[in-house]
């Protein structure tokens, strides 16, 4: 637990700790690959893990699989599916960037107690809108019904991206003095849910009741009318970043950006884990946010309700910051510019420090030495 009593992660039923130990003793324990380098399908070690890289001829093949989460519970009770399309595919194609890699294809695995033709539009209609937003071709997908294992609809997928030979974004070459620059997230996007939910459960808060905090309508997508409601507020879908991100990566490498394609040192998808995800690009070098950008009222609201202590908040949520782009720091003024005239709210963060493998924030009650 929090200070008090206050929630936390943990408490509310999932240990970032523990699952990282966990996954680390799942890759332990699996075997190499049996494809040759130089071979189609052959790994390509990338620091980071934000996606898998394989060769494939001339260019490099990336792979990400995840799926919605908790956040589904809250979709289920409301009957409102049209954003769990678009946070499945979020979740995915916004780990490719983080490599450079252009998403291209994406299929999907929707698990049910049982068959229902209404749901199964509504997942077509909202994963349709997704792969138009990503700019990816919707390759296929399963449907399993499963009455004795799942007692609700969830939903995952894999998406599928392309990228040059030696062109891979992996943070190895970032250096101290390094501009990172935040690219503004549109809500809780799909991580942190459970504690969403304890928070729910502790103030007895109506996710059909107008939220009871101020929220600019105009970036939450609505589904009722009148007032925005909490549970809009909640299931605001979470944002793609393939533009802007995946087009200043191109830019770059055609010579036509704002920077130099080598001058992109790093991109960082802030998921669950919240700002310790940027220990994941580099094994020595850490960061300092000297310039955070503004926390969203649902983040207030939940740090305040469940009494969640700063740094568990800034550990579990993106807090409004949903992507971090890492360039080199002469490029930081024409990177923000360039990214802030295609999303607005984009601003330079922080930068890359040589003070070992940590991140530290201008609040000194938030910093991380551990993913």
């Amino acid at each position: 637990m929090s200070d008090g009593e206050g929630l936390d992660y943990a408490s509310s039923g999932v240990d970032i700790d523990l699952e990282a130990a966990s996954v680390a003793s799942l890759i332990g324990a699996l075997s190499k690959s049996v494809r040759n380098s130089g071979t189609p399908g052959a790994p390509v070690d990338l620091p980071g893990g934000f996606g898998g890289l394989v060769e494939f001829g001339d260019n490099l093949l990336a792979l990400a699989t995840d799926g919605v989460g908790s956040k589904l519970q809250i979709a289920n009770e409301l009957e409102q599916l049209a954003g769990v399309g678009i946070d499945c595919m979020a979740m995915n194609v916004n780990d490719l960037l983080c490599v450079g890699a252009e998403p291209i294809a994406f299929v999907d695995y929707v698990a049910i107690p049982k068959p229902d033709p209404a749901v199964h539009a509504a997942l077509g209609a909202s994963l349709s809108s997704a792969a138009a937003r990503a700019r990816v071709t919707l390759a296929g997908g399963e449907t399993a019904s499963l009455p004795g294992i799942v007692k609700e609809l969830d939903l995952s997928g894999t998406a599928l991206g392309w990228l040059p030979k030696d062109e891979a974004i992996t943070g190895e070459n970032m250096q101290a003095g390094d501009a990172l620059i935040g690219l503004p997230s549109s809500g809780i996007h799909s991580n942190g849910f459970s504690l969403v939910r304890a928070v729910l459960e502790k103030t007895g808060a109506d996710i059909r009741n107008p939220a009871p905090f101020s929220v600019d309508e105009n970036r939450i997508e609505r589904f009722t009318e009148g007032e925005v409601t909490l549970g809009e507020v909640l299931l605001n879908p979470t944002r793609i970043y393939c533009d802007p991100v995946y087009d200043l990566i191109a830019t770059c490498r055609g010579g036509e950006g704002p920077c130099e394609s080598e001058q992109i040192k790093g991109i960082a998808h802030i998921t669950g884990g919240g700002l310790s995800n940027l220990l994941r690009l580099h094994d020595t070098l850490g960061y300092h946010i000297s310039n955070p950008m503004n926390t969203l009222p649902e983040f207030d609201w939940i740090a305040q309700m469940g009494e969640v202590n700063e740094r568990e908040m800034a550990r579990t949520f993106n807090l409004g910051m949903g992507m971090v782009v890492i360039v080199d720091g002469s490029a930081s003024e024409a990177v923000t510019a360039w990214l802030e005239s295609r999303m607005s709210g984009c601003q330079a963060v922080g930068e890359v420090v040589d003070h070992g493998r940590k991140v530290t924030h201008i609040n000194p009650n938030i910093s991380f030495d551990h993913y």
